[in-house]
This record gives C-alpha cells, structure tokens and sequence, in this order.
C-alpha cells in the first residue's frame, strides 16, 4: 500500500513540474479570438488604369419620328396617315470594348469608406438601324396614297465619363462598394428619313391623276454631347503598398434622340497614395 502512495506522490510531483516548465504558448491563451483585425487604410488620393467590355443598347423608336414630322408639316398624308408616329426603326445590341482611366478621393471612418471618382473611358459602342414601312390608304383629298416612310439612324460613343459617389465597407484588404452618379458623353450621332408617296386619281383633271411625291431630311450630328446617369457596384483588392486591383460592373445610360445603354465588366490596377 506504502508503494502505491508513493508512486502517486512522484507522479503529481513531476506533473506540476512539466507544467511549470512549458512556455507560455499563446495558443493556450486564446491568442486567436484575442488578436485586433487588420485593417487596411483606404483614405487618400488614388488613380489608375482600366479596360472594358460589354453590350450597348441602342433603342431607335424615335430616332426619325421628328424629322419625319418636320418635313410633312401640314400635309395630308401627316394629317391623316401619322406617317411620323409609325415604327419604323427598332432596338439594336452591339458588343464593343474601351480602356481608360479613373482617380478619386476617399474618407474613411473605421470600416466605413466613402468617395468621389471621376471615370473615363475611350472606346467604341454604337450601332445603326434601318427600316421601312409602307401604307396605302383613301385620303380626304380624293387620292389613294401608297406612302413609304424609310429610315436610318446611328449612333457611335466615342469617349465617355461619369462622376461617381462611391461606398463601402473595407474587409482585411478588400473593399467592396456601390456607386451612382451622371454621366456625359461624345457620339457621332447621324439620322435620315426619306418619304415617297405614290398617289392615283383616275377622276382628276388630266396630268393629275397619277403624281409622285419623294422628300427626305437628314441630321448629322460629329462629337455631339450626351448626358445621362451611371450606378454599378465593384471590388478594390490591396495588392502591397498603395498597389491595388479592381474589377466592377457598370450600368449606364445617355438619354437623347437614340437612347443609348451601355452595360460593361470592367478590370483596373490603381494605386493609392
């Protein structure tokens, strides 16, 4: 019995002793609940470069429609027939491409970031549409009309830029954010409408029984300014340093004679001072 108690004896002993030795680990502290989160300092001055590639879409409805008014001003076909209101034109979606670039200003609060970003973009979306439509119809006048309205219209935006209002919320060294703000813009904006009018009387007087009547108008328009607004949302990752990479989607549309959307993934390095 002796024998056992003092084979207890030294085992506590030499326990204590092992546990008196050990470092003091910080794992056994709970180091990793303990430990401040990194926090990446956003606030400051930043520019960079961008590519970009996505759709526009372009709706022609009313590209023509007041050419087309204009020039049949207070005739009978106009008066009657509508031939400015009828769809001649419709909606285009081209893909195209831009590079560019951006700088801003932001202002951090904890995790809170708010900014300021101009953003520019050179490149090309655009597209044309054409189309006609013909009607015949008895008219007031006593003569049977066959009226075709042929249309053209295309639009190409060459350089644009938005003034954006940024948020976000930094995470270790990322920073996701949302943005809105205006747009402006410079397109090659050219627009065309040719009017024929085929019309028959066989009880008018001799020589007019049978007329043709042609018109056309057209506006070119080179470097014309556009306006509009811009919202998307993105994601700035801290690289090292001030370097960081970008990669965002972007909504934008310009508002005019051809409504314009341009929908865009972009990609960016930037760096932040």
């Amino acid at each position: 019995m002796r024998r056992w108690v003092l084979a207890a004896m030294m085992v506590g002993t030499a326990h204590g002793a092992m546990a008196a030795d050990m470092p003091d680990l910080p794992v056994l502290r709970g180091f990793v609940n303990d430990a401040p989160r990194a926090r990446t300092t956003w606030e400051g001055f930043y520019v960079g470069g961008q590519g970009a590639y996505g759709s526009s879409e372009m709706d022609f409805t009313n590209a023509t429609r007041d050419l087309t008014a204009k020039l049949l001003n207070r005739t009978t076909i106009e008066n009657e027939m509508q031939v400015s209101q009828w769809p001649v034109l419709g909606k285009v979606t081209i893909h195209g491409h831009a590079i560019g670039a951006f700088a801003g200003w932001n202002a951090q609060w904890d995790d809170a970031v708010i900014g300021l970003e101009a953003n520019y973009l050179h490149g090309t979306f655009g597209g044309t549409s054409t189309g006609s439509m013909e009607r015949f119809q008895n008219l007031s006048d006593g003569y049977t009309h066959d009226v075709t309205n042929t249309g053209r219209a295309s639009i190409n935006i060459n350089d644009m830029g938005t003034i954006r209002v940024r948020g976000g919320w930094a995470w270790n060294c990322l920073l996701p954010y949302g943005y809105a703000g205006l747009a402006i813009g410079l397109a090659d904006v050219n627009r065309v409408t040719t009017i024929h009018d085929h019309f028959v009387n066989p009880n008018a007087l001799p020589g007019f029984q049978d007329l043709t009547f042609i018109a056309s108008a057209s506006a070119p328009q080179t470097n014309h300014i556009i306006y509009g607004y811009v919202f998307g949302a993105g994601m700035d990752v801290m690289l090292i340093g001030g370097l960081f990479a970008r990669g965002e989607f972007e909504f934008t549309k310009f508002v005019g004679s051809v409504n314009t959307s341009v929908s865009s993934g972009r990609v960016g390095v930037g760096y932040k001072f």
